[in-house]
């Protein structure tokens, strides 16, 4: 969807109908978020699919493992109404006073040209090469997502694959010979494994499975292995097996319940073990599983009914492991826990999201994702003091890159910092002094953090009392009398979550005096579980009126007209637009809605096998629960809409298929509204080719723009 592109590390993430948009199973990132447009979080994260996903960063959605797709998917497709009552409880934090956001006098903010938006680039997957030398990175410099290899140091990238068709998921080889990687045909995302001499030379395909997806890679300590998730095209679950130089796969798992997938973390015990996150399919529990790779047995490590315990690194003495957990609490944190007592350590509690990334090479720290609300740092956790340092990087959302961000020597990390006005740009972090070497300058020079709107995080009360937090990017030299337009931006998901990234479809309308605000509306990650449920058996419902909550924050700011604001979003993103545009008419003036869903029922019968396992496993099938895909779907409402609806679909989306955009158009058209839509062939979900990224960037901000400032 947008620009999205780095994956991020350690992070799962789920399915979500959703972010963040060139993905290539993200490695949700987004980049997230995320990266494609600029990952979510990016820090992915295995990913597995992405339902509905609007990559607000520049994340690309990688190919890692399976833990993204349940994460994503998870809140995707939460179906059927009931009211909610009473308030939701979320981390304290002080209401924003509406009247509190300004726009700053800046003589150098100007509208950045949609071709210097469009043309910057963005990275996707990355892995150090064996010895240390060399970055791989795939990153879109020729319009298209291949592989590329830099100085360690940082120098002029060096192309090494040409392809038509995204390729991402990277991984070196032990011996240093060879850097694999994923490709899908068309935007499919049933991907078949590549590689390439890390010398250069021609890419060879190693397996050729068109009723498989082979994705996240994470190669063995020896003897040319790499354990991997496969998935056939005709189940729901995904299952671990082992591939060798010659492309020999080995299944390990043999799952039969639809409602898991499994995916590889990491190796151990000199290669004859595998450590796996078995993960529900929507994304309420995941278990850390211990495998045998020479007898494929499989051993319970931790597990809990409706409790995430994810498997992130293994200390170098086999003794602890580093793991991401929600038990107790019913939100993520970081913890040791010690495979031989069964004993935890736990860092200092902080009331937001915490993730476990890896152990230095050294054995004395843990690196740590640390979240404040919409943004994140790094953290080093020392293991002998218990003592907590955050990482010289600034503020904004900060996080590791790639499936192992360590370098071979373990001085360095792959790390990413973006914010609103920051491009995201792949960085080597030295543990030793702290230092920052940026390795990529992918912006155009005009993305200038000086031009650039910034952000603000904010926090108002729903219809409820319910707190949601919300990130405004607020134009420059703008007069406070209620003339301005403005643009509510809901995220996919739902199960996904909003952050202080880098989108460039937020810069490019800011830059154009659009204020924004993107809401974090029930059901997003990063509040506690509860709040993430919230919007169980009520799609459409409460978070639809959070996200209305946002456009009145923002008019009661004093800054925007109501009768000029309008919608966007991508996947869940472009479902919420749909309802708000059909379920409320007279809320939003103008609509922009990419690969949304109009019609569950027809979403069932056409979407990817794991996506059915989720919807059934949520709000059973349309014959069991007719009445609640009827009140979930925007269908229902969408003979009330009155706004003018641009809607962009790519041909060969299997979350969101192409039927859904087709439907909206029929609808609408035979009504007599004003309505477009545009489908971009050889595109899935989300838009990976430079040229159909900066034609959907120039429409969505060009039907803005018609509809939305004066005549």
């Amino acid at each position: 969807m947008t620009r999205c592109g780095f994956e991020r590390e350690g992070i799962s993430s789920l399915l979500v109908l959703s972010i963040r948009q060139n993905w290539t199973p993200f490695s949700f990132a987004s980049g997230v978020p995320f990266l494609c447009g600029t990952a979510p979080n990016p820090s992915v994260k295995p990913v597995n699919f992405v339902l509905l996903l609007r990559c607000k960063s520049r994340y690309q959605l990688g190919t890692t493992g399976g833990t993204t797709l349940r994460l994503l998917i998870a809140a995707v497709l939460l179906c059927t109404t009931s009211p909610l009552a009473a308030q939701i409880a979320t981390p304290d934090r002080p209401v924003t006073d509406p009247k509190s956001l300004n726009s700053p006098a800046n003589p150098e903010a100007r509208a950045v040209p949609l071709d210097d938006i469009g043309n910057s680039r963005s990275v996707g997957s990355t892995t150090w090469s064996a010895d240390g030398k060399h970055v791989y990175l795939s990153t879109n410099l020729t319009g298209r997502f291949n592989i590329w290899r830099t100085d360690a140091n940082g120098s002029w990238p060096l192309q090494m694959t040409q392809s038509d068709d995204s390729q991402g998921g990277l991984a070196a080889s032990r011996d240093g010979k060879w850097i694999y990687f994923t490709q899908d045909n068309g935007g499919d995302e049933y991907y078949d494994i590549y590689r390439v001499p890390t010398s250069g030379g021609a890419v060879e395909r190693v397996t050729n499975t068109p009723a498989l997806s082979e994705r996240g890679l994470v190669p063995g300590p020896s003897n040319g292995l790499m354990a991997l998730s496969v998935k056939k095209k005709s189940e729901a679950q995904s299952n671990i097996a082992t591939i060798d130089s010659q492309g020999n796969v080995k299944p390990l798992t043999a799952e039969t319940d639809p409602q898991y997938e499994w995916s590889p973390r990491l190796w151990a015990d000199g290669g004859r073990t595998v450590f796996a996150n078995r993960e529900k399919v929507d994304s309420t529990s995941t278990e850390i599983w211990r495998i045998d790779v020479a007898s494929g047995k499989a051993t319970p490590v931790l597990s809990k009914a409706n409790t995430i315990y994810r498997v992130q690194d293994l200390s170098a003495d086999g003794q602890w492991l580093a793991v991401t957990t929600d038990a107790d609490i019913g939100r993520p944190r970081a913890g040791l826990y010690n495979i031989a007592t069964k004993k935890w350590k736990w860092l200092k509690p902080i009331p937001w999201d915490q993730q476990a990334i890896r152990f230095t090479h050294d054995g004395k720290s843990l690196i740590v994702e640390s979240s404040n609300d919409l943004r994140t740092m790094l953290v080093r956790y020392d293991l002998a003091t218990e003592t907590e340092t955050p990482m010289n990087l600034p503020a904004g959302l900060n996080f590791s890159t790639g499936n192992d961000s360590r370098s071979p020597d373990g001085r360095s990390l792959l790390v990413v910092h973006m914010g609103a006005n920051v491009a995201g740009e792949l960085n080597r972090y030295d543990l030793a002094d702290d230092s920052v070497r940026p390795l990529t300058q992918l912006s155009v020079a005009s993305l200038r953090p000086e031009v650039l709107a910034k952000s603000e995080m904010v926090t108002y009360k729903s219809f409820d009392g319910t707190l949601i937090s919300a990130l405004v990017t607020m134009p420059a030299n703008l007069k406070r009398d209620g003339s301005n337009p403005a643009i509510v931006l809901p995220h996919g998901g739902p199960t996904g979550k909003t952050e202080d990234y880098f989108d460039d479809i937020a810069a490019a309308l800011a830059s154009r005096g659009y204020i924004i605000i993107a809401p974090n509306f029930r059901g997003s990650t990063g509040y506690g579980k509860t709040f993430q449920t919230a919007n169980y058996d009520d799609l459409g419902g409460g978070d639809l009126k959070d996200t209305v909550a946002a456009k009145n924050f923002l008019v009661e700011s004093g800054y925007v007209d109501p009768k000029r604001v309008g919608i966007f979003g991508g996947s869940y993103g472009g479902f919420m637009t749909l309802m708000a545009v059909g379920k409320t008419p007279d809320e939003f003036a103008a609509g922009v809605q990419w690969f949304g869903i109009i019609n569950w029922r027809t979403m069932y019968r056409d979407m990817d096998e794991v996506l059915k396992a989720y919807l059934r496993s949520l709000m059973g099938t349309p014959e069991e629960n007719p009445a609640g895909y009827d009140r979930a779907s925007p269908l229902t409402y969408i003979k009330n809409a009155k706004a003018p609806l641009l809607t962009i679909q790519g041909e060969n989306d299997i979350r969101v298929p192409r039927g859904q955009a087709q439907e909206v158009h029929d609808i609408l058209k035979a009504k007599g509204n004003i309505v477009e839509t545009v489908y971009y062939p050889a595109e899935g979900h989300g838009f990976r080719k430079k040229e159909n990224q900066i034609d959907s960037l120039r429409r969505t901000v060009e039907w803005f723009d018609k509809y939305l400032k004066p005549k």
